[in-house]
Order: structure tokens, then C-alpha cells, then sequence
């Protein structure tokens, strides 16, 4: 790997590894230090709005709803999430959250308010667009490779 590979490889670990850090040790403290990281995302995932079907929430998290069911029956015992049964349909579980959960819900919200204003001080308003579409692009590649590696595991298995 030349110079220029390796500097943007350990560039995109530090920021990895520092965002998740730094998320780590901003959300999870005082009332939701019973809670992880991941929790919130699925806290996050779940909003604010309607209630959602597990299938819903566990495919915009990209896991399957059996590792979600393990986060919710945390996060139930935990007063964070309310599950109930559909009247029309009872194999389908709508999930909101309890008075906590919108806590956590907002409390996660107000972070990624101060990492983004964090990020772009003292940038540009030329910067910060060119940051935007750097980003956007990154995420664009990550997707696509992805989604490819998920192709090259289906024709070898």
C-alpha cells in the first residue's frame, strides 16, 4: 500500500474509532448509563413520530429482527421502549418510546447538534460543501461496496 493509502486508511480509523468514542462517552452517562451506544441508535431509528413495526425499524438499521428483539427486550425491561400487538394483525409488534425514550431520543439529537457545529467551525461556507459532498460520496462508496461484497457472498455460498 503506498503513502496516500495508508494515510487515508489511518485517517478513516481514527475518525471511526474517535467519533465512536467520543459518541460513547457523550450519550452514555447520567440517566442513560444504563444503556449502550448501540441502544440509542435503535432509540433513534424508533423516533418520535407513529409507532414502527420491528421490521421497519430492524431494516433501517440494517439487522435482523431477531437481534433487534434482543435490543427491545432490553430496552423494554429497561422503560425505554413500549411494545404492543396489532389489533388487526397480532403477529405485528408496534414499537414506540416511553417518556425515557424521548429523553434518550433528544438527549442523542442535542449531541449530533454539537458534533456537527464542532466540525465545521471555523470552516468555509465553501468548505463545509465541499466536506458535504466528500462525505456524501464516501457514504455513496461504502453502500455500493457493500451491497457488492453481499453479491460476492451470495454467488459463493
Amino acid at each position: 500500500m503506498g503513502n496516500r493509502e495508508e494515510t487515508l486508511s489511518r485517517l478513516l480509523v481514527w475518525i471511526m474509532k474517535d467519533i465512536m468514542e467520543i459518541e460513547s462517552k457523550s450519550l452514555i452517562t447520567g440517566e442513560f448509563k444504563d444503556i449502550t451506544t448501540n441502544d440509542m441508535h435503535v432509540i433513534e431509528a424508533i423516533g418520535i413520530g407513529e409507532p414502527k413495526k420491528m421490521t421497519e425499524i430492524a431494516r433501517q438499521l440494517s439487522i435482523t429482527t431477531g437481534t433487534l428483539t434482543k435490543s427491545m427486550n432490553g430496552l423494554e425491561k429497561k422503560s425505554y421502549v413500549n411494545r404492543k400487538r396489532s389489533e388487526e394483525d397480532k403477529r405485528v409488534v408496534q414499537i414506540s418510546l416511553t417518556d425515557k425514550g424521548v429523553r434518550a431520543y433528544h438527549h442523542h439529537e442535542n449531541f449530533h447538534k454539537i458534533l456537527i457545529e464542532r466540525v465545521t467551525q471555523g470552516l468555509s461556507e465553501e468548505e463545509i460543501r465541499f466536506l458535504i459532498d466528500v462525505l456524501g460520496k464516501l457514504k455513496d462508496s461504502f453502500q455500493i461496496n457493500y451491497k457488492i461484497g453481499e453479491l460476492m457472498n451470495d454467488m459463493f455460498s
